[in-house]
């Protein structure tokens, strides 16, 4: 599998483990902890969830700028892990909850956030085009989508564990204190500290929290109190998890930073003439090209990012949390995509090897447009179930405090199955692409550019808290079929310019 790579592919993947292990950490308890911890409805915690993804992808141009101007990509990169796992420990901090000071709390919260975003920022698409330039080498060029494909597929192997750690230590905290996990218990305890439980809410806390504390409940308040405490203790802790990872990919990068290229060097080679310079009109086609690429995939990640936001929603509120006879939780689900990326990765790079020595291999453009018809797929799929599931409109699933209608939890387990295919033909490929196509020079930038692209995407994620708060569910996913479908009509629209850039 790796014969016809550089070596230094392996070395890059593991280093990201990390990185993976802790955004997939976020991706699963984030916004279930701005709720648990702070008692914010779906539209705030929305705001902050989205914003910290946007800022994560944003900061990688800041960290491609830095990068570019010191000619220090390796020292970027280590910079970017040691801020993030300090980003992880101010989070990792237990405090009381319910919290006394709403707004300092909520600030150092954020405040947190914002260092691993900025740590993510000088790292991420600086590792990505140190793997591009081990492709510019003649010997590896042919194999540089199956490289991204690999890379990408590798570093989802710590995004698999992180949602099962932060469930693990959660449900062991919880369990030290005598408490199963209930997923609509904090928003009821809320509900009951605030006084706004409605009468059949009422009824409906009374039943869960016996259930969760498997005892007769004396002082409703009290419980209320003691289990939220002991809940967000369980998140605070599965935070501490993640700097364990970015410590393990701290080391690993250093054991390998002799290995590595540095995309500085072909940046001084290209400015002394020793590579062949392009000129200002090739330039110019090159970064209208990149441009038009970065404008479509930002319906993409708007779609696809909602796993981590109103997919989460959906699995809390209206998912039978049980396969068979095993319980599950809301942030287990997280764990699919991941899963999935790391079993398909070997069959889609298979389809496109064969594909590859048939003559008929798609183009990287033309990937990512079949990429963004799939994702809109996934979404069908969901649209579908909620539809003809009937589920009750949210507003009603506040009134009574839980959803008297759930669907099975293999509704999601399709759509993720669905979505993941889609990432697979649009994320390595979308920065295989960039590698390939952005002039020597503007390397660091133009991977920043492709994740600020991606920014946007997770800005406009926050539209789906909104929506599905206010609008029915199905009419919810569909939304996202339409803006996939809008995105894969403009990538066909432009393939033949964008094929002919890239040769």
């Amino acid at each position: 599998m790796f014969s016809k790579h550089p070596k230094g592919l392996i070395a890059a993947s593991f280093a990201n483990l990390g990185e993976r292990f802790g955004f997939y950490t976020m991706m699963a308890i984030l916004v279930l902890f701005l709720q648990a911890k702070f008692g914010l409805n779906e539209t705030d915690a929305g705001i902050i969830y989205t914003t910290f993804y946007c800022l994560i992808y944003l900061l990688a141009l800041v960290g491609g700028v830095i990068a570019d101007r010191l000619h220090n990509y390796k020292g970027t990169i280590s910079w970017g892990i040691a801020l993030m796992a300090i980003g992880y420990l101010i989070l990792a901090i237990p405090t009381p909850t319910p919290v006394n000071n709403k707004a300092l709390m909520l600030g150092i919260s954020c405040f947190g956030l914002f260092v691993i975003a900025f740590g993510n920022g000088l790292f991420k698409g600086n590792l990505q085009a140190l793997v591009g330039q081990m492709y510019d080498d003649p010997r590896y060029s042919s194999m540089r989508d199956s490289g991204f494909s690999l890379f990408y597929m590798f570093i989802n192997v710590g995004a698999i564990f992180a949602p099962l750690a932060a469930v693990g230590v959660r449900s062991w905290w919880l369990g030290n204190f005598g408490y199963y996990y209930d997923a609509d218990l904090p928003a009821l305890c809320h509900s009951k500290l605030e006084g706004t439980l409605s009468e059949q809410a009422a009824a409906n806390f009374q039943i869960l929290s016996e259930k969760a504390s498997a005892a007769q409940i004396q002082d409703p308040t009290a419980f209320a109190r003691d289990y939220l405490n002991v809940f967000t203790e369980g998140f605070h802790y599965a935070f501490a998890v993640a700097i364990i990872a970015m410590l393990v990919s701290l080391v690993i990068f250093f054991i390998n930073k002799k290995r590595f290229p540095n995309p500085a060097d072909k940046t001084a080679a290209a400015a002394k003439g020793s590579i062949t310079q392009m000129d200002v009109q090739e330039i110019r086609q090159r970064m209208l090209a990149l441009f038009a690429v970065f404008g479509v995939v930002i319906f993409f990640w708007f779609s696809f990012h909602q796993n981590g936001l109103t997919l989460t929603f959906f699995a809390r509120d209206y998912t039978h949390l049980e396969i068979g006879k095993w319980p599950i939780t809301a942030e287990l689900f997280q764990s699919l995509n991941p899963f999935f990326v790391v079993c398909l990765t070997p069959l889609v790079m298979a389809i496109f090897a064969w594909q590859r020595r048939n003559g008929r291999e798609a183009s990287t453009p033309k990937k990512i447009a079949i990429g963004m018809g799939i994702a809109g797929l996934a979404y069908v799929v969901m649209a579908l179930g909620s539809y003809f599931s009937d589920l009750p409109r949210y507003a009603d699933v506040q009134q009574m405090g839980i959803s008297d209608v759930k669907v099975t939890p293999w509704l999601l387990i399709v759509t993720y199955f669905i979505l993941t295919v889609a990432e697979l033909y649009i994320s390595p490929l979308g920065i295989s692409f960039v590698s390939k196509v952005a002039p020597p020079k503007y390397q660091g930038i133009m991977q920043g550019c492709w994740l600020g692209a991606t920014a946007v995407g997770n800005q406009l994620v926050l539209l789906g808290a909104i929506f599905y708060q206010s609008i029915p569910i199905w009419l919810t996913w569909t939304v996202f079929v339409v803006a996939c479908g809008i995105s894969m009509f403009t990538m066909l629209f432009m393939l033949k310019w964008l094929e002919r850039v890239a040769k």
